[in-house]
């Protein structure tokens, strides 16, 4: 497994698809040099700390925006998944569907739960990138059910 990237590393890029039905192609490269760039990693969409913390994000979303951030939530459920759980927690970030896990492998972030049949999923995870696809905030969760601390979080971004 990769070694996870910590600040001032350049975060590994990676492509995956967006949630939905159409399978639009995600690329990371595509959406640097805008303002900075919220990656949440999260082990499964429907879970409730995943939800928890979704939604989290979703009751900061202005505040991002606000800061010129762009946010994406990723995690191996499929994009068919993701785009349900967005619609029913009314998430209006997009969610990026790693099902092939490179993003998890690339960001040292692959863990397996065998008791509940998962293998290969995020841990949770949150990285803050600027224009050039530097690290500048990195939280990585000692326990999956953890949740990253939101004004930590937003002041990072605030000052990418």
């Amino acid at each position: 497994m990769s070694a996870t990237p910590t600040v001032d590393d350049q975060a590994p890029t990676f492509t995956a698809t967006y949630r939905g039905g159409d399978h639009e192609t995600f690329d990371l490269a595509d959406h640097l040099g805008g303002g900075p760039v919220v990656l949440a990693f999260f082990p499964g969409a429907f879970t409730p700390p995943c939800s928890n913390e979704m939604v989290a994000l979703q009751e900061h979303h202005d505040d991002f925006a606000a800061a010129g951030a762009t946010l994406f939530g990723v995690s191996a459920d499929s994009s068919f998944s993701l785009g349900a759980f967005a619609d029913e927690h009314g998430l209006e970030f997009d969610l990026v569907s790693d099902m092939a896990g490179d993003a998890i492998e690339a960001y040292g972030l692959s863990m397996d739960i065998p008791e509940l049949g998962l293998y290969g999923i995020a841990n949770r995870a949150v990285f803050v990138l600027d224009d050039e696809g530097t690290v500048t905030y990195q939280w990585v969760a000692d326990d999956p059910t953890n949740e990253p601390d939101y004004d930590e979080l937003l002041d990072a971004v605030e000052s990418a």
